[in-house]
């Protein structure tokens, strides 16, 4: 029913800027290492070299991420729906394992053009220091932005 109300209204614009938001299946810490963090950012540089969408920012969390992209040639639903299948295809035979990596759905902000994309995009990255995994920025791993 969450997914539901998530779908209500969303609008998928060419050229704009969306926060993304996904969660894993029952927010299990999958992405605790980099090995496995990484099938993750090879899933967000897939869509990128497809040309669905421009990565400007992103940060890979134990059991969630997020990503600041400019949506391309790709709505947000088939964007989402690529990216989270990759990596959770890729995740299970890395790990060996079945089922489900994602939680339904996933959460969207469209950027509105005056604002601040750096301010977004250190929202973002930032995120490791404010869940208190490590203290400065540059200790996480699992992060990047067009600006760095």
């Amino acid at each position: 029913m969450h997914g539901l109300r998530l779908r209500r209204g969303r609008i998928s614009a060419k050229q704009h800027v969306y926060l993304l938001t996904a969660v894993t299946f029952h927010r299990e810490r999958l992405f605790i290492d980099w090995a496995t963090g990484r099938t993750l950012v090879n899933a967000f540089k897939a869509a990128e070299d497809s040309g669905e969408a421009k990565s400007l920012a992103w940060v890979v969390m134990p059991d969630h991420f997020h990503w600041l992209v400019k949506l391309q040639d790709c709505s947000l639903g088939g964007l989402m729906r690529n990216v989270k299948s990759k990596s959770a295809l890729d995740l299970n035979r890395q790990r060996e394992t079945v089922g489900p990596v994602w939680q339904r759905g996933y959460h969207d902000r469209g950027l509105r053009r005056e604002e601040d994309l750096k301010a977004a995009a250190r929202y973002v990255i930032a995120n490791p220091v404010r869940a208190g995994l490590v203290e400065r920025v540059g200790d996480y791993p699992l992060w990047d932005a067009v600006w760095v």
